[in-house]
């Protein structure tokens, strides 16, 4: 297939292996245990994966964000751009559940159903102490709160202190990872589990559709309100989870120095930085092999940039949600690693072509309507 050279190929050329590797990862614990434990402890390829996923989301949201320059249009694409896919899926898991092919967790059945509905609709279900109806929809949590935190520096023109904010995180993550290597939010909090699901959902309508002083008051507090559910819901520990968060300031870091914004040495801190205080976050030996390769990856992808990249790899990456949401599901219908191997990467582009990119033209053309822009659509970076 002929290579292509967008300027963003190399960043799809990252999602996809990453997507592969989380599906490999939960295949190989599915089918060949025994195996896929002795390759676990020596790198963890789901950790890697997720990580891979981490720092290129924090490269190419805050881009993202400021092309746009505009809270609404970047809260529109977001929705557009993840909930229709998220919803066909919990829709689908629900319906595996019902035929008994799909084991949900026990502790969905023992919360209030709003409850349920507002963490995994609003993907803060990890922070919040509520089950996933996917286990992989963890990592969505953190995305979430990376946003929040995004939004908040964007509002107030401190978007560019990314490499400070990736160290302060990475800096606090052991102290408060000793103090709290539990979540405080959790169990069966629901009271507390929906007011700050609320409380979430209302910073971001209004950041997105009130001005001046008040939506600067309200992306404040969303990214205030996203730091301290990682600090206090994480199921994952302090520790983890605000490396999490680190990982992607530091990849957001890697970008601003590629704009000039910040000197390069700056960012090589910032990355440092989290690598240092993350490769002991997690007694496990695949743990900081798999952090360290992710970032290897990462720069190697980052270096060839400018390279032309072959067809069938950018197009893994833009299903790599698809591959990263519907594998779990695919893995309870399937009766063997071959068969689940040869019928993914077909699902996920029926799904991608069913779901996603109609989803995501529709958003783009309603953030572009709200923002006042011409309706012709420009290609898509994906972010």
């Amino acid at each position: 297939m002929a290579p292509i050279p967008s300027r963003l190929a190399w960043l799809d050329a990252l999602r996809g292996p990453a997507a592969l590797a989380v599906a490999l990862h939960h295949s190989g614990w599915t089918f060949i245990p025994g195996v896929w434990a002795e390759v676990d402890r020596r790198i963890d390829v789901g950790t890697w994966g997720v990580f891979v996923f981490f720092l290129v989301s924090g490269y190419i949201i805050p881009a993202s964000l400021e092309r746009r320059g505009d809270l609404r249009a970047f809260w529109i694409g977001r929705a557009f751009r993840l909930l229709p896919l998220l919803l066909a899926a919990l829709g689908l898991a629900l319906l595996l559940a019902y035929a008994g092919a799909l084991a949900l967790h026990p502790g969905l059945s023992t919360r209030p159903l709003p409850v349920v509905v507002l963490g995994n609709v609003t993907m803060l279900q990890e922070l919040l102490g509520v089950p996933a109806v996917i286990d992989v929809m963890w990592t969505l949590s953190y995305e979430m709160a990376f946003y929040l935190m995004a939004v908040g520096l964007f509002a107030t023109g401190r978007a560019h202190r990314s490499a400070t904010v990736a160290i302060v995180l990475a800096l606090s993550a052991v102290p408060l990872g000793l103090l709290l290597p539990r979540p405080v939010i959790g169990g069966r909090a629901d009271l507390v589990a929906a007011l700050l699901g609320i409380s979430v959902v209302a910073v971001v309508v209004v950041s997105a559709r009130a001005g001046g002083g008040i939506r600067t008051a309200a992306a404040v507090a969303g990214g205030l309100l996203g730091l301290a559910l990682v600090i206090l819901g994480s199921r994952i520990g302090a520790w983890q989870g605000l490396i999490v968060l680190a990982t992607m300031f530091a990849g957001t870091a890697v970008h601003r120095a590629e704009q000039g914004t910040i000197r390069w040495r700056t960012a090589v801190a910032a990355v440092s930085a989290v690598l240092a205080c993350g490769v002991l976050a997690k007694d496990d030996p695949g743990w900081a092999p798999a952090i360290l390769l992710a970032a290897g990856f990462f720069a190697a992808g980052f270096a060839l940039r400018r390279r032309s990249f072959p067809r069938w790899l950018a197009h893994l990456g833009v299903i790599s949600f698809s591959l990263y949401l519907l594998h779990p599901l695919l893995l309870r219908v399937s009766p063997n690693l071959p068969l689940f191997l040869l019928a993914l990467v077909p699902l996920c582009y029926l799904t991608h072509r069913l779901v996603e990119a109609p989803a995501q033209r529709l958003g783009r053309r309603l953030a572009r309507s709200s923002a006042g822009e011409p309706t012709a659509e420009p290609a898509p970076d994906r972010p």
